[in-house]
Formats: C-alpha cells, sequence, structure tokens
C-alpha cells in the first residue's frame, strides 16, 4: 500500500494511474461542490462528504455515520472509482475533511492517499469541467471490525483516546454544533490542524511522533481517535501511519453521538 501522504511530484510522476478526489467540504455554509465548480485539480473527480462518505445522521449514530458498505461503493463505482484504481484526495484544509475518504478507502485495502499541501499546493492549471469517467467496478466489503471503535471502547481506559477537535472545543469552551460541549473521559486532545504546518503540509514523520507520544500513544498501544463527527478523527489516523505507528482505529460516531447521551463529559485541559 502507497505511503497515507504525497506530494505534487509524486502524483505528476503518477497521473496516469491516479484518481483525484476533490473533497472539499466546509462547516460554515460554504459550498464544496460550488468551489469544486470554479476550479479543480485536472481530471479530479468531487466526492460529496455528507452525500457520497456518510449515512444519514441521527443523534444515535452521530452527524456523519459510515454508510454502508453497498452504499459506498454504489458511490464510488459511479464516480469511476474501481477496485484497481489508486486514489489521491485533496481538500483546501490540511487534509481534515479528505482524510474522511482516504482512511475509508485505505481501510478497505485500497490505495489510497492525501496530497500534501491540498488544492493550494497544486501549481498548475485548474480545471472547471466535470470529468467523464465511465462507471467502475468497486466491490461492496464490510467494514472491518479491527479498523473501527464504540462508544464503549472509546471509554474504555486500556486505550489511548485521541480527540481531533480543536483545543477550545475539546475543553468545552465552545461547542458551535453538538448537543453539549466537552470531551470524552480520559481523551486527550491531539487537534488534527496542527498535524500541518502553516502552508497545510504535514509536519515531519519525526514531530508527528512527538505529538502523539506526548498524548500517551506507544508502539503496541491500541488507539482510538474521534472528533465532532468521524471525519477529522481520520486525520489523526492518517498521522499515526505516517509516523510510524500502527493503525488505530475510528469511533465514527465521535463527540456527536456520545454528547447525545447521558454519558458523563468532561470539561478543561
Amino acid at each position: 500500500m502507497i505511503e497515507p501522504v504525497v506530494d505534487v511530484d509524486w502524483v505528476r510522476a503518477h497521473r496516469d494511474r491516479l484518481v483525484l478526489a476533490d473533497v472539499r467540504a466546509y462547516l460554515d455554509g460554504r459550498s464544496g461542490r460550488e468551489a469544486y465548480g470554479r476550479g479543480h485539480l485536472p481530471g479530479a473527480v468531487f466526492v460529496d462528504l455528507d452525500r457520497d462518505l456518510a449515512a444519514p445522521a441521527s443523534p444515535a449514530a452521530g452527524r456523519h455515520p459510515l454508510p454502508a458498505p453497498e452504499a459506498f461503493a454504489a458511490r464510488m463505482s459511479e464516480l469511476g472509482i474501481g477496485d484497481g484504481d489508486t486514489v489521491v484526495a485533496y481538500d483546501d484544509a490540511g487534509g481534515v475533511m479528505a482524510a474522511r475518504l482516504v482512511w475509508m478507502l485505505r481501510a478497505l485495502g485500497h490505495d489510497a492517499a492525501l496530497l500534501d499541501g491540498g488544492f493550494d499546493a497544486w501549481d498548475g492549471e485548474l480545471e472547471t469541467t466535470v470529468p467523464e469517467r465511465a462507471p467502475a467496478r468497486f466491490a461492496a466489503r464490510p467494514w472491518p471490525a479491527d479498523r473501527l471503535a464504540t462508544i464503549d471502547d472509546a471509554v474504555d481506559g486500556a486505550n489511548v483516546v485521541i480527540d481531533a477537535r480543536q483545543p477550545e472545543r475539546f475543553r468545552g469552551e465552545t461547542e458551535p454544533i453538538d448537543p453539549r460541549p466537552g470531551h470524552i473521559p480520559g481523551a486527550r486532545s491531539v487537534s488534527c490542524r496542527e498535524n500541518v504546518d502553516a502552508s497545510g503540509r504535514f509536519l515531519p514523520a519525526e514531530v508527528l511522533r512527538e505529538r502523539f507520544a506526548a498524548a500517551g500513544v506507544t508502539d503496541g498501544a491500541e488507539v482510538v481517535s474521534y472528533c465532532g463527527s468521524g471525519v477529522t478523527a481520520c486525520h489523526n489516523l492518517l498521522s499515526l501511519e505516517r509516523a510510524g505507528f500502527a493503525p488505530g482505529r475510528l469511533y465514527p460516531g465521535s463527540w456527536s453521538q456520545y454528547a447525545a447521551t447521558g454519558r458523563p463529559a468532561a470539561t478543561g485541559a
């Protein structure tokens, strides 16, 4: 399997064997699809976070539950992404949104990576036309149990639980989206947006390793990653791989599911 993060030069060298995926998405009401229409990397398909990478939201399952394997496979097929394709995904937020697609594909055994630096790293021409890709065969496979965590796993003290949200949301100082503020008791704050530098490029592997080690991650540790709704948590999981740690597990319901229960919430650092 390819590395979880690749750069523009790698993309250019392998362009004829790649599918580029634009996964721009915003929490402030802006449209990722409209941004795609104004300009995207040549040949890139648009992958809709809400439609393609999640099942319908509910308090019981959270804001972005994983889609049924059959639904995900059908949508990838429609986009022209097949079993043998290598996918490189990007957004304009350091990869925190595109990481969801990359993690999903890698969890199923597909070659997929984030474009380091994302949309802003591309220094070539952009396109505004939608590429015409023929439907491809993408076999439906169950989400692997060893890559997923439940709400009970997220409160199990034997696991290292990391929270990818911004520190102020972790501390409970603000909560703009979910039912109540705070974090899962025992979790450590590892803001995914700090996995990259000011340009949106990933920090060196050794620096990422130090970040996770400071949160209690060790070789062989069982790591559970969560965020608000199971999207940006994938960025931490890919960063763990980049840092040389074993793959962790995603808690898909994340805080949006947990906060809708009567379980206790912690605040502060």
